[in-house]
């Protein structure tokens, strides 16, 4: 390719830091324009050559992604807890712009998989559907706290039955408590309102397509789970095997090793040592982790994966270790079904031996 051109942006709310490296590693230019579609159109049709640009994970990266696509030869979005050399030394937006550029041209960057409009439709429902959830979870336990608080019980869903608020504000000691109460009570029935909603059209947006389906015939996927999956992986072909698919579900075992080799007999020899676990990967997304958490405690209710958990039990596997086990494998077997267009199958994941 000649002209190789490496772009890294530092974008911000009003000024976006460009700085443009060539083929040698040079800087050729660093310019300050407006965080504006028609700015970035204007500079990016006025570059010429291969343009390889990057830019780091944040609010505006899906934005961007799509805007500049069309207008560049490459778009990465990096993962931002990856570039430890932004943080180190001096920093400024000029110096964070020309390091992205710098790591690009190394090949140094781990990039976000971002998808096509029609995928961004699906993750926005979902994230709409996710926030509204958190929402929910978040105004029942300041809620509940207001009555632990004054020493009463409120355990299970009593609290939050129409025909039985009156009563539970009654028990409040002072009318500043049972305000404070009767408002949370309103917020929460306005944002329930708007799950069942939000929750309504995500689900439309996914049944039509034929993955749906297949995470259906998956012990422990229903509904939400099946389409909380699409929306976060987007394509299964983004992982060849389990061992990268993995991490991302944060079941990846973390390994430590050092003195790896020793000298014998005048030959360099690798040691026969197990390598020492630091247990799971902390980078990875976490509301795919839950899917296959809560996916796997329902899959137990089955004899079959019952039997495989007691089995892990018996041979000296902790419970909560064998829990994880079994959510391992449901990843895994995920990840299979769904590259491989295939319905799941019982006796082909626990053939008799």
């Amino acid at each position: 390719m000649k002209n190789l051109k490496y772009v890294g942006m530092d974008v911000h709310k009003a000024i976006t830091v460009i700085a443009v490296l060539n083929e040698q590693g040079q800087l050729e230019s660093l310019t300050k324009i407006k965080t504006k579609a028609d700015n970035f159109r204007d500079y990016f049709r006025g570059l010429s050559g291969t343009i390889l640009l990057v830019l780091e994970e944040g609010c505006w990266s899906a934005w961007l992604y799509q805007l500049l696509k069309p207008l560049v030869n490459l778009v990465a979005v990096c993962e931002t807890r990856h570039n430890k050399l932004i943080g180190a030394g001096n920093k400024s937006d000029e110096q964070d712009a020309e390091i992205l550029a710098r790591l690009l041209r190394l090949g140094e960057l781990k990039t976000v998989y971002k998808g096509d409009g029609q995928q961004q439709e699906l993750r926005a429902l979902f994230r709409a559907y996710d926030n509204l959830v958190e929402d929910a979870t978040r105004l029942q336990n300041r809620l509940k706290s207001i009555y632990r608080g004054q020493g009463i019980d409120c355990s299970g869903h009593h609290l939050l039955r129409q025909d039985q608020r009156q009563d539970w504000l009654a028990k409040l000691p002072s009318a500043a408590l049972r305000f404070r109460a009767e408002s949370l009570l309103k917020e929460l029935d306005l944002v329930q309102e708007l799950r069942k909603e939000a929750k309504t059209r995500f689900l439309a947006e996914c049944k039509p397509a034929a993955d749906y389906a297949l995470l259906l015939s998956l012990p422990g996927i229903g509904p939400v789970r099946a389409a909380s999956l699409m929306a976060i992986v987007l394509r299964p072909e983004r992982f060849r095997t389990k061992r990268q698919f993995w991490p991302y579900c944060g079941f990846a075992v973390v390994t430590h090793s050092s003195a790896d080799y020793l000298e014998i007999g005048g030959r360099i020899v690798k040691q026969q040592k197990k390598a020492a676990t630091r247990g799971l990967n902390r980078n990875h997304h976490p509301g795919l982790k839950a899917i296959f958490k809560g996916a796997a405690l329902s899959a137990l209710r089955e004899q079959a994966w019952r039997a495989y958990y007691d089995g892990l039990v018996a041979h000296g596997t902790k419970p909560e270790l064998a829990r994880i086990s079994v959510a391992r494998k449901l990843a895994a077997i995920t990840l299979a079904v769904w590259q491989r267009g295939e319905q799941y199958d019982p006796k082909k994941v626990f053939a008799p031996a």
